[in-house]
């Protein structure tokens, strides 16, 4: 398969064409996707008409209860949320309807719907309703979410979410939207539940979720300098989790931490760290570290805004910590 240079958005873009190109049963439906300020939808209204990438009024969660009732008839929505919060206003339909309503059925009915989900997580003075991680909150429901980080990530992920017959939500990290990397033109799906090691390492492993991921490596790569290997380990799928991959990594260094742009408490680095006590606990040579953003809404102040979430100062120190512990 060719390769060429796309952005992470434009590589979802690109997923979405080939699906609604193999099945005339999808259907793009959201706020402002004939004209997206990002690019994520362009070009599909022209592709496709307006009886397949339909604009709908400002109501999310009308949006939502839309998509269920067309995929209980037969079609398979992709719903885009333009920005995080707007899950908030849509919850009864995506956790009381759509989570649901296949068990209350007794499995008579499928539910594949895809939540395309911009912009997660805190950047740049954003604010409170605009910076919301919301992941955890539909792990909670059990609706199946991926988090790419890389555009050949992106597609991949993005199609095999179009095609589960079960709701998914794709979360599009705010800080890694516009990277650039190189895409096959071919459509692939990748699997569901596989996490990827993205950086080999001895000392400590480091679980790096959504935008977090590349700043990261770049702290691991100057704390190489110093005789410190970490090892970079990428969830990609929260649920369902690549749980074999996270204790594979955990166990070769006997040292975690665990950096997600979730609130701390009930968040998806409590479920990690919680799977690692249970499951590894006798190969861990300290205990494990959480780097997550604080308990509050997040400022506007970029200032302020980083006191609030992780950071390589952040990280750095919580290596020293571990590496140090002799407990």
């Amino acid at each position: 398969m060719a390769a060429r240079t796309l952005t992470l958005l434009q590589a979802m873009n690109e997923a979405f064409r080939q699906e609604m190109a193999r099945d005339p049963e999808i259907v793009y439906v959201g706020e402002d996707v004939r004209a997206p300020a990002r690019g994520e939808s362009a070009g599909l209204i022209d592709a496709f008409g307006p009886a397949r990438v339909i604009d709908m009024p400002i109501s999310e969660a009308a949006m939502a209860g839309v998509a269920t009732g067309a995929a209980m008839a037969g079609a398979r929505p992709i719903v885009a949320f333009q920005v995080t919060s707007l899950l908030f206003p849509a919850f009864d339909q995506l956790v009381n309807q759509a989570a649901k309503l296949p068990h209350m059925l007794g499995g008579q009915t499928h539910l594949p719907v895809t939540y395309i989900v911009l912009g997660s997580g805190a950047r740049d003075g954003r604010a409170g309703q605009h910076s919301d991680a919301p992941h955890a909150h539909l792990l909670h429901a059990g609706i199946k979410c991926v988090m790419p980080t890389t555009p050949h990530d992106a597609k991949g992920l993005t199609i095999a979410a179009i095609r589960e017959d079960d709701p998914v939500a794709v979360f599009v990290p705010a800080l890694a939207a516009g990277r650039q990397g190189p895409v096959p033109e071919d459509a692939y799906a990748l699997p569901l539940g596989r996490g990827a090691v993205r950086r080999p390492g001895r000392d400590v492993s480091v679980i790096a979720v959504g935008h977090h991921v590349h700043w990261v490596l770049a702290a691991a790569a100057e704390l190489a300098k110093t005789g410190i290997e970490l090892e970079v380990w990428e969830p990609l799928s929260l649920l369902p989790l690549d749980r074999e991959g996270l204790l594979a990594s955990v166990g070769r260094t006997g040292r975690a931490i665990i950096v997600d742009d979730g609130n701390r408490t009930c968040g998806f680095a409590g479920e990690l760290s919680a799977l690692l006590a249970e499951r590894c606990f006798g190969r861990l040579k300290a205990p494990i570290k959480r780097l997550t953003r604080s308990d509050i809404p997040i400022p506007y102040s970029r200032g302020i805004e980083q006191t609030a979430v992780p950071d390589a100062g952040k990280l750095k120190a919580a290596v020293e910590q571990v590496m140090q512990w002799r407990g």
